[in-house]
């Protein structure tokens, strides 16, 4: 089942505006979403960018958000389990691309049904692990930001 998420302040492909980046308040954007399918235990968010010199770079983890979470507010965290970024933070850490090309930014919900028995600070890969064969329903936003 697919998830439809949007954000009010940028639209699918389109540029993430500044203040979301650590080029600015480095704050995390608004997030609204609809289609979690019942029998959602808890919701995942994670954001990574794929186009990363280094690989794909993890700029947000969290988990355990409530099943009935339908959005978060502009630097919003704290609603679910900060897990750890690629900054070796928890919490959000905005778009800091090298100079050149725009990178994709892909936020990715998903709907489990099960908890997650991860402490705060999992990883990516930690979270990943810890879902397979428990995702009933994901969708993504994918916005752009260049220097």
């Amino acid at each position: 089942m697919a998830i439809q998420i949007t954000s009010a302040a940028f639209s699918e492909g389109d540029k993430i505006p500044r203040i979301y980046t650590c080029d600015d308040q480095n704050v995390s954007p608004p997030l609204d979403w609809t289609g979690v399918p019942t029998g959602t235990v808890n919701l995942v968010l994670i954001m990574d960018d794929p186009d990363a010199p280094s690989g794909i770079w993890v700029h947000w983890v969290m988990y355990n958000l409530p099943a009935d979470t339908t959005s978060l507010k502009q630097g919003i965290t704290g609603s679910g389990v900060d897990g750890k970024n690629d900054f070796s933070k928890l919490g959000y850490g905005g778009p800091c691309p090298p100079r050149g090309s725009n990178h994709r930014y892909y936020m990715k919900l998903y709907a489990l049904d099960i908890r997650l028995d991860l402490k705060a600070g999992a990883t990516k890969v930690q979270v990943e692990s810890a879902m397979q064969g428990h995702v009933l329903g994901q969708g993504q936003l994918m916005g752009k930001y260049g220097r």
